[in-house]
């Protein structure tokens, strides 16, 4: 195993004052993104004017514990019920991916058809929950009906496993535009590492849905209402790698019995692109495998997206980390760790011309500095735990990453990551998986081909690089 976590001392202020300097550091932050060309701004404006929209009355970096015990009604569940966040996605606004891509259902979104979904929880629990997203959509949106079960082949379900889930005692449920549910407790009792089937029949049409692109796991799709199926059959047709509507699956132990949960916030790295589908092999899936060998009781939940960046909005990439680090990454029910792993699409995709997602200026180590250290003081504020991880090399990269300023750019922001001690901890990804004959470039055996990300074994090797005792 190969270990680079180098902890730090970062000195703690009140939280009063930290909270300040947060909001502070964002804006600066924020503010240090240059509002590009009419055509930028016209392609960023719905991106823009929704987060805009849905964060007026919130503050910058809402409360970890905002969605903890909070019914679908806005009354609470029990306090006794810890609950921890077992498995979780970003989301984003619906947008056309090319055609060989896959199939991509945001924009058509559903009618009279039932969507299954399958995740993996990484810890266990008595009871679980669901939660689920209309962040992003266009008009309020009906969920006729939800089931859970333990997930079998493909798109089977363990039988005498389903279990119909609820919202505030009722079967369906309506999300207002912008809105985020979280249904009543479901009894399920479920083990680390097991998959689950999440199935949801919409029966009127939904318009676009919110989603995440980058699911790397098999979503199947049925034309009626097929919640309570057992077997596959129904679901013979339609497939795609997204996850719709759903960002997350909670697990709770019973009073008193919390274990927390360890989220991974970062870009297509974090995502898992270039990791074979359907293996979990990303590297917050090897790391919850680590834990579970060691004996340890934590989740472990993906918030990355690919394409994010620390300081630039898109509407097929996601809102900028420094906008969702709160809701994404605070926001997670039993959140005590987060590992941030962001920047290098800020380094190489900054002025190059729009492929239909929108801009972003060049930017500075500084600036990308100033966005980390918004997340720092954000967390800190908390009570979070917060490691940086270094950027991993591009070298030979072909997409306009590799180029000596942005070489040297990467350089500045990791050696600031390295040494400033302004992290909780550093776990060195960069290290990790660089060829030590030629520390630019990605170790061969780790290249998934593209010379920006990792493949399964390069996964493997930042899970490793992870200091447990950090978490």
């Amino acid at each position: 195993m190969r270990s680079k976590t180098v902890p730090a001392g970062a000195t703690r202020l009140s939280a009063a004052l930290v909270a300040v300097l947060a909001t502070l550091a964002l804006l600066a932050a924020s503010a240090a993104v240059v509002v590009g060309p009419a055509a930028t701004a016209r392609a960023d404006d719905r991106s823009q004017h929704d987060s805009r929209a849905q964060h007026a009355s919130q503050p910058a970096f809402p409360p970890a514990s905002q969605h903890d015990d909070r019914s679908p009604n806005g009354g609470r569940h029990p306090r006794a019920a810890h609950w921890t966040a077992a498995w979780a996605a970003a989301v984003h606004h619906p947008f056309t991916l090319p055609e060989w891509f896959g199939p991509n259902w945001s924009e058509e979104g559903f009618a009279d058809q039932t969507v299954r979904q399958v995740v993996r929880v990484t810890t266990g629990g008595a009871q679980v929950r669901v939660r689920l997203s209309n962040r992003f959509g266009t008009a309020p949106l009906r969920v006729t009906g939800v089931t859970v079960a333990r997930a079998g082949d493909g798109a089977a379900v363990r039988p005498g496993t389903l279990r119909p889930v609820t919202f505030g005692g009722r079967t369906s449920t309506t999300l207002p535009v912008g809105s985020d549910r979280v249904s009543d407790p479901v009894r399920l009792p479920t083990r680390a590492l097991q998959p689950l089937a999440v199935t949801m029949y919409f029966a009127r049409p939904t318009g676009a849905t919110t989603f995440h692109e980058g699911g790397l796991t098999t979503t199947y799709r049925a034309a009626g209402d097929h919640r309570f199926a057992n077997a596959a059959g129904p679901f013979g047709g339609e497939t795609t790698h997204s996850y719709y509507l759903l960002t997350g699956v909670d697990v709770t132990r019973g009073p008193g019995r919390q274990t927390g949960t360890v989220v991974a916030f970062g870009d297509s790295i974090t995502d898992g692109a270039f990791s074979t589908a359907n293996a979990d092999n990303r590297y917050p899936d090897e790391l919850a495998e680590r834990l579970v060998a060691a004996g340890r009781r934590l989740g472990v939940v993906n918030l990355g997206i690919n394409g994010n960046k620390v300081l630039g909005d898109s509407t097929c990439f996601g809102e900028r980390g420094v906008g969702r680090f709160g809701r994404d990454a605070l926001g997670q029910p039993g959140v005590r760790t987060v590992i941030v792993l962001e920047g290098i699409n800020d380094i190489g995709s900054g002025g190059l011309p729009d492929t239909g997602c929108g801009t972003a200026p060049k930017v500075t180590a500084g600036q990308i500095i100033a966005g980390h250290r918004a997340m720092i003081a954000a967390a800190h504020s908390r009570g979070v735990r917060i490691l940086g991880a270094t950027l991993t090399p591009v070298k030979g990269n072909e997409y306009g990453y590799d180029t000596p300023e942005n070489e040297r750019i990467r350089d500045e922001v990791n050696r600031w990551i390295r040494t400033s001690g302004e992290y909780d901890g550093v776990v060195d990804f960069d290290r990790a998986v660089a060829d030590p004959n030629d520390p630019d470039a990605f170790l061969p055996a780790y290249d998934g081909g593209d010379h920006l990300h990792p493949n399964d074994a390069g996964m493997r090797a930042m899970a490793e690089a992870i200091d447990l005792a950090d978490l």
